[in-house]
């Protein structure tokens, strides 16, 4: 039970799709979560269209969106920005308020990777949400580079990369475009996880605007509203140290769960031991009925 919006942000027309329990009776309102998708992804990725699923079954409505230039929402495509992401959340909120079966005073963020970022800081600086859940989350974006690209060469490469579209847009007046795993690195046997309309080439601003987001800054925000965050304890794409600074920096109520079955797509592998905990800690912090 889907219902397909139009969201507007900033002017500009975001794809959506808002799915309901199969049980919610008419004139019923019930809690509502957004679940974010990755980097230069979009609302069909397995690490959306799975959650969104899992908490549709639960009783929760949800609602799923193709970011400002990514997959149908307008925008320039790849021209991705993290406080721009951000705005569209905000308003992404204000829309799913307005819907006659979502409860506006009941609506949490969720997020995979790039997503968990975004929904960290708009959850932190927007007292509207009443949770956040990370998975596979960073909250800070030169800690969390340096991870992705270790060594003094590959950190060098990264580097010199930043520095030279400083120059080329100086000269340009634009920013130059750089492959998306030369931002961040996916092993080949994870590709797999990464839709074909994805965007492939990125303007070098995208990196330097992640480089520059820090939601670790302003966690601290949250509280008293409550934090999950998830991580696979060896993460091969973003290092799981961002998840526990995250945890040590935010107040109560917070939890943090490392997986070791699983790996950075943790929910488009749909794994029991995920969707447990989960569940457990939306009927303690978040429940359908209250």
């Amino acid at each position: 039970m889907e219902e397909n919006v139009t969201i507007i942000s900033d002017g500009l027309k975001l794809s959506g799709a808002i799915g309901l329990p199969s049980d919610i009776p008419p004139g019923e309102t019930r809690p509502a979560v957004i679940v974010l998708h990755g980097f230069g992804s979009n609302k069909n990725a397995g690490n959306v269209q799975i959650p969104c699923k899992m908490l549709n079954d639960w009783g929760y409505i949800t609602l799923r969106f193709d970011m400002r230039s990514c997959g149908d929402s307008e925008g320039e495509f790849g021209h991705i920005l993290c406080l721009d992401q951000v705005a569209d959340t905000r308003n992404a909120l204000s829309f799913l308020q307005k819907h006659p079966s979502v409860d506006a005073n009941r609506v949490g963020v969720m997020g995979s990777s790039f997503g968990a970022a975004v929904a960290l800081y708009s959850g932190s600086i927007d007292d509207r949400f009443g949770c956040v859940i990370s998975s596979g989350g960073w909250g800070n974006g030169e800690r969390k580079f340096r991870g992705q690209h270790p060594g003094e060469a590959a950190w060098k490469k990264f580097t010199d990369m930043l520095d030279e579209n400083r120059l080329y847009k100086a000269k340009n007046g634009k920013s130059m475009m750089v492959d998306r795993y030369d931002i961040v690195p996916v092993p080949d046997r994870m590709r797999h996880h990464i839709l074909e309309k994805s965007v492939e080439k990125f303007p070098a601003d995208t990196a330097q605007s992640m480089f520059d987001f820090k939601a670790e800054e302003v966690i601290d925000k949250l509280s008293p509203r409550p934090l999950l965050l998830l991580h696979s304890s060896v993460d091969s794409v973003t290092p799981t140290e961002q998840s526990i600074r995250l945890f040590e920096r935010a107040g109560k109520p917070k939890d943090l769960h490392l997986f070791n079955e699983t790996d950075h797509f943790m929910f488009a592998e749909s794994m029991p031991r995920v969707r447990a905990v989960v569940k457990d800690w939306l009927d303690r912090y978040f429940p359908v009925n209250v």
